[in-house]
């Protein structure tokens, strides 16, 4: 009987693991080669997963929500038409490892009251096992939560709860939940404040965080704690670049195929900016400074529920006007239709995003980590202003927006953070109105 498994794949450039959202075929269920069995999400993006090969789907080797090491076997699908499903035997001791400890911690768990939900009202993902230790040691969901994990997003490991164990009731943990560490002003001590406690009134509404949200969530709040932001403004004087745009938008588009908006203008600008500053395309590590040869922009882009995804230009400043635009169109569209792939969101070395969209005239950003600047463009609005000419100064109206800069101090200072979003705005006002496109 011919056996083929069914293999998680590399999801991402640093993706090592994944979560089973939904298995969307059953064991003994017909499977032809390319249709999706299963449904998996990474801390960046859902995917589908599909077959390699036509055949019968005789094992499911984890359930849902169980989460898995790329490499590892999923499934075991059989090519041959006889398959009987009893007749497996499974070359994957370390599931059937895992599946063992599952069973026994299980069995002694049947009676135990304590009740451990999947997702932490903080967004901490628990897997089977870890959720069936916890009930077997009595750990409530609280005391769970509270573990510092050494997964992927601070997700609690096997390890981790197995650690924590022989020290459970000796010694707090590093997290405390629904508690603030804050540095007392006066003196500089360290003091303890408990989050007021939330009342319901009539007629409210509980609506629990989607998946992605709870993950947006996180990664804000980590990146407020790691990087100490710091925001610079510039108006800039865009009157040349709407001019241009609407003169030339046109033709753009019926030889392209293609709408030229506003953005690909100014990622063109960042990159330019970028190369004659370039500790803005930095990140930290510990006291390492990386500096990064490629620079790949982040577009923070809106998705129709709600949520933000930033799929990332890779290696901008090798492609043209029309290139980022090309890139901009197809990833902005394949956002709204969340067809983005994983490695359609990773490598970012600088961010931007337009809060004009939303008609915002600035913005204040919080860095996308492990980034250490991003920047905000406002909405374009007309503004009377003061013209200088040889004949002496006129009032005219003028095409301004605002540029946020949001940067992280430990390695941006204000000179080099409030230089770098000056000279965006220098490139942005320079533009040539009879360039060629």
């Amino acid at each position: 009987m011919a056996q083929v498994e069914l293999i998680m794949p590399k999801m991402g450039e640093s993706v090592a693991e994944a979560t089973i959202i939904k298995w969307l075929k059953k064991e003994g269920d017909k499977i032809a080669a390319d249709e999706t069995v299963l449904e998996i999400a990474t801390d960046k993006v859902d995917s589908e997963i599909p077959s390699t090969s036509e055949g019968t789907l005789i094992k499911r080797l984890f359930n849902e929500g169980d989460v898995v090491q790329v490499g590892k076997a999923i499934a075991i699908i059989s090519t041959d038409a006889n398959t009987v499903i009893e007749t497996v035997v499974l070359n994957a001791p370390v599931v059937e490892q895992t599946k063992s400890i599952q069973q026994e911690l299980a069995t002694s768990a049947i009676n135990n009251a304590v009740s451990i939900e999947k997702n932490s009202s903080s967004g901490k993902f628990f897997s089977p096992l870890v959720r069936n230790i916890a009930k077997q040691e009595g750990i409530a969901m609280d005391e769970l939560d509270s573990i510092s994990g050494t997964g992927a997003n601070g997700r609690v490991t096997k390890n981790d709860i197995l650690a924590y164990i022989p020290n459970k009731g000796k010694q707090a943990t590093t997290e405390q939940p629904k508690v603030i560490q804050e540095l007392a002003l006066n003196n500089g001590t360290a003091q303890t404040q408990t989050k007021p406690a939330i009342s319901l009134n009539p007629g409210d509404e509980i609506i629990e965080m989607d998946r992605m949200r709870k993950l947006i969530a996180d990664h804000m709040v980590m990146s407020k704690h790691t990087s100490p932001h710091v925001t610079s403004f510039v108006e800039a004087d865009v009157t040349n670049i709407v001019k241009w745009r609407d003169k030339v938008k046109g033709n753009f588009e019926k030889r392209e195929g293609e709408k030229l908006t506003f953005t690909p203008i100014f990622i063109e600008a960042l990159v330019k900016a970028i190369k004659d500053f370039p500790m803005i395309n930095i990140s930290l590590d510990g006291t390492k400074i990386i500096k990064r040869k490629s620079i790949n922009i982040g577009m923070a882009a809106a998705l129709p529920s709600g949520n933000l995804i930033v799929p990332v230009i890779k290696n901008a400043d090798t492609l043209n006007l029309v290139g980022i635009t090309k890139q901009v169109n197809d990833l902005a569209n394949r956002a709204r239709a969340g067809k983005l792939s994983p490695d359609d969101i990773q490598g970012g070395t600088y961010t931007i995003t337009n809060v004009g969209s939303f008609g915002n005239v600035m913005g204040t950003p919080i860095i996308n980590q492990p980034q250490v600047a991003i920047m905000a463009v406002g909405a374009i609005k007309k503004k009377p202003a003061v013209i200088e000419t040889p004949e002496g100064d006129l009032i005219g109206v003028r095409h301004f927006m605002y540029l946020s800069h949001s940067y992280d101090h430990r390695v941006v200072d204000g000179s080099l953070g409030g230089k770098f979003v000056r000279r965006v705005a220098d490139y942005l006002e320079q533009w040539d109105i009879e360039r060629e496109i």
